[in-house]
């Protein structure tokens, strides 16, 4: 072996071993803090004067690597796991050859009726506790629907938590424990990133609590990841896995500036494209969930679209009696600007209305007839039934589109599946979730309506009301049907 491999070697027994010093000290020293935390100081700016006196780093560590190890040695006692329990109810599917067309000649789509059973489901994921007192802050799928929500921290302790409010329009939720004096990330502010900037993902990856990943922020803004109402994810590559999601994405100052979500998969493995909520975007629906228990967002009222060249979106329609109305909007208007911002994607107008208090009085630019003029709008605040999809999502806790080019290359939906609405989303809690409906299903029939469009759906939802619906989904590779039990 050259000397210059032996030489990397023991760097990286060195940068290994002071790893591990660090997470097992945090594992085993409860209420865990840096000096300036317990002094109240402002902490020093250079990474070799803010050594906790727990952590030995080694002489000669550059000081990338000890911003590096003090970062994930700040966020580990912070990063908790959590296991959920809930009971599930899923219909037996029939057998196979019902589906077979000798077989409907006879039996049509009289399909029999299997009882509903139950079983228990049980998840894992992350959390990131925030403040001493035991609120923590997740992703709303972690928990979604959970009976039992246990929470574990690095040293070893278990709480039992209670939900303080859920938001699946941004896929996060708060949690809170009965704990005083724990350790906490600090809030960043994730507006401050920049693409290139070195970012760890701390978490419990398929069970593996304590785990830190590190990588760089590929991409900011992201949107029509199609998972959340309201998506403006930070992109990275720092390796994201099942049960990360929840964790944290910490930048090298030790400060939360993310809630790790998704990956983009086929296998399911770590490719290098996660997403992660800006702790700017989580730090907002945290303080509305502790003030008012849900998220209070503003409301425009119109249907947008974007333009090919990137330069404000077209107003496609107004609502009746919305602000938009109010402030004289028309259709065909282009909006080019929201309270002095530029805007270039529908996704991010909605994102700015959303933040807007309502009451508050904002400028909008928009071009009309080629001439730009700016209009005075007073925000409302968004009430679920001012929008027609939420209806569905209200009664049985799903999302759907009609069936278009982009949802058939995301979904795999074959050409011979001609009409139908697409679930794309689906409230785990909800009645369409618990009967075991599943993102990129087709919808064809929901009791003894035909579904070729969302009005269809929505029809057949108000005919049934509460009672029991039967839907007919189309899933690779056939048909199925699905019970929907009465609402109780």
């Amino acid at each position: 072996m050259s000397r210059r491999s032996a030489k990397w070697l023991l760097i990286l027994f060195l940068v290994g071993l002071c790893v591990g010093g660090g997470y097992w000290l945090g594992r085993h020293t409860q209420g865990f803090k840096l000096p300036w935390e317990k002094s109240g100081e402002k902490p020093l700016e250079k990474p070799s004067e803010l050594v906790p006196q727990q952590l030995i780093l080694p002489k000669g560590m550059a000081d990338f690597e000890q911003r590096v190890m003090l970062a994930a040695n700040k966020a580990l006692p912070a990063v908790v796991n959590i296991n959920t329990e809930k009971k599930v109810r899923f219909q037996p599917s029939p057998s196979p050859f019902f589906n077979d067309p000798f077989f409907r000649r006879f039996f049509g789509d009289q399909i029999p009726y299997f009882a509903p059973q139950e079983q228990i489901q049980r998840s894992l994921g992350s959390g990131v506790i925030v403040t001493q007192d035991g609120y923590i802050l997740t992703n709303h799928h972690v928990i979604a629907g959970a009976d039992v929500i246990k929470v574990s921290l690095i040293d070893k302790r278990v709480f039992d938590a209670r939900v303080v409010g859920l938001d699946p329009k941004t896929d996060l939720a708060l949690l809170k424990i009965d704990a005083t004096d724990l350790p906490l990330l600090p809030l960043g502010d994730s507006s401050k990133l920049e693409v290139g900037q070195f970012v760890l993902a701390v978490g419990n990856p398929f069970g593996l609590s304590g785990t830190v990943t590190m990588g760089i922020v590929s991409a900011k803004g992201r949107a029509n990841i199609r998972i959340a109402d309201y998506e403006d994810f930070i992109q990275t590559d720092a390796p994201i896995n099942p049960g990360n999601s929840g964790g944290a994405l910490v930048n090298l100052d030790g400060e939360l500036v993310g809630i790790n979500t998704v990956i983009f998969s086929q296998s399911g493995g770590n490719i290098g494209i996660g997403f992660a909520i800006p702790s700017n975007m989580a730090k907002g629906v945290m303080y509305n969930l502790i003030e008012y228990g849900r998220v209070v967002r503003g409301w425009l009222g119109v249907a947008i679209q974007d333009q090919a060249d990137g330069k404000g979106v077209i107003v496609q329609g107004v609502m009746p009696n919305s602000p938009a109305e109010k402030a004289g909007l028309k259709q065909g208007d282009i909006i080019l600007s929201y309270r002095g911002e530029s805007i270039e994607s529908g996704s991010e107008l909605k994102n700015l209305v959303g933040e807007t208090a309502p009451g508050e009085k904002v400028e909008i630019k928009i071009l009309r007839s080629g001439t730009e003029m700016t209009i005075s709008v007073v925000i409302a605040e968004l009430k679920e039934e001012e929008i027609p999809e939420l209806s569905v999502m209200n009664k049985l806790g799903i999302r759907v589109e009609e069936l278009k080019k982009e949802l058939r290359e995301q979904f795999g939906i074959p050409d011979e599946i001609k009409e139908g609405v697409v679930v794309i989303a689906v409230d785990e809690a909800g009645r369409a979730g618990e009967a075991g409906v599943e993102p990129g299903d087709v919808i064809l029939r929901a009791n003894q309506t035909l579904v070729r469009r969302f009005s269809d759906l929505e029809k057949a939802l108000e005919s049934a009301g509460d009672d029991q619906i039967i839907l007919w989904v189309w899933r690779t590779p056939r048909t199925i049907t699905l019970v929907i039990p009465p609402k109780e």
